[in-house]
């Protein structure tokens, strides 16, 4: 039996790592032990609790106006001594955020070799996103195994000399998660809350997401004012934005947007409950990574208020980069409402991210990887 570390700390990491936990469950030679950094404490409890996911280890290292170098360093000091005492034959990390980096590098301390789940994503630019291009490019060159979701992000990893032989493209996990969420909403197996979330929505809608770092101040201004002008300009249609809770969006969104009928500021949403507002919206105003992945799976439309992405695959399945700019946001929303074959010309596009069985795959490839090893 093979011991495998899986460590996250963000609700993102939990929701595409979830499925990776289910198949080293279900493998008869692989055993995962589930350590959370809880980097996004309350977003991810409600993650792990949706998923069934009970962390074997707790470092509950989240604290209030925790700076990255602060966040970073107690990472690197806390999970150290996790890898000591387990000696797991192989680290699993996820994506881009400070505890897939923090992780990979204690794990390259202790000489551990290390599996990148979601591998090869690059926008080119250490700058955008922030700090995430930086995370992902640095776990990179401490990884042995690169599970690279699609044709592009190989090119990438091969384009800074990893070897071909550790690169291995299987979709993403993503994409396992929201299929296992949509499948039960559509069976009526759903929390109060989504039933209750669904219900107010009577009336078609956008759905908004906005929360970048590299957003913050000038940017979101911007974001800001091209949906209240979308809001104005169609009165008929409802905008349902669930705020993050950083102060650096909270106040221009509350200030800018918190007084208009059809504009429905919301809290933060779990994983089930946002899931089924993407699966019932007109289509999704954006900069989170996950949801250009997520949304061409539903069918939906996604304008994305980045001027630059890391998952150039999207841009042929319904996903456009619109920026920060008010001018540009609104002049993309308003094609996709009012040009029906622009419309569905977004919505049908095909997905590059696979078919659902992402995590099956890497779990296989890791087993081989390190049995055969053994052997």
């Amino acid at each position: 039996m093979k011991n495998i570390l899986v460590a996250f700390g963000t609700r993102p990491e939990a929701i595409k790592m979830a499925p990776v936990i289910q198949a080293l469950k279900d493998h008869p030679n692989l055993h995962p032990i589930v350590c959370v950094t809880a980097q996004h404490r309350e977003m991810l409890d409600q993650t792990l609790e949706l998923f069934e996911i009970t962390p074997d280890i707790d470092l509950n290292l989240m604290r209030p106006n925790q700076g990255l170098a602060t966040l970073s360093a107690r990472i690197l000091e806390n999970i150290t001594p996790v890898l000591v005492e387990h000696q797991p034959d192989a680290v699993l990390v996820q994506g881009d955020t400070t505890t897939t980096f923090m992780t990979a590098l204690a794990s390259f301390y202790q000489q551990i070799p290390i599996g990148h789940i979601e591998a090869g994503l690059r926008t080119g630019d250490l700058r955008a996103p922030f700090p995430e291009e930086a995370n992902r490019v640095l776990t990179s060159h401490l990884a042995q195994w690169h599970f690279a979701p699609t044709e592009n992000n190989k090119a990438a990893l091969l384009a800074e000399n990893i070897p071909p032989e550790q690169i291995f493209i299987t979709g993403n996990t993503v994409i396992d998660a929201l299929l296992w969420i949509q499948a039960r909403i559509n069976r009526g197996i759903y929390s109060e809350q989504t039933k209750a979330l669904l219900a107010r929505r009577q009336r078609p809608f956008i759905l908004v997401t906005g929360h970048r770092r590299e957003s913050f101040g000038q940017g979101f201004e911007e974001i800001c004012q091209a949906i209240k002008l979308i809001a104005a300009s169609h009165p008929e249609l409802d905008i349902v934005y669930p705020v993050h809770l950083n102060p650096n969006v909270q106040e221009p969104v509350e200030r800018i947007l918190g007084n208009l009928p059809n504009i429905h500021l919301i809290e933060p949403l779990g994983y089930e409950p946002f899931a089924a507002l993407m699966g019932q919206c007109l289509f999704v105003l954006t900069d989170s990574g996950g949801v250009q992945e997520e949304a061409p799976s539903l069918g939906k439309p996604v304008l994305v208020m980045r001027t630059k992405t890391e998952r150039t695959e999207a841009l042929k399945a319904g996903v456009r980069l619109v920026g920060t700019d008010s001018e540009t946001i609104v002049k993309a929303a308003y094609q996709l409402l009012n040009d029906a074959t622009h419309f569905r010309q977004m919505s049908t596009a095909v997905n590059p991210y696979g078919d659902g069985t992402a995590a099956i795959q890497i779990v296989s490839i890791l087993a081989k990887q390190l049995l055969d090893t053994q052997a």
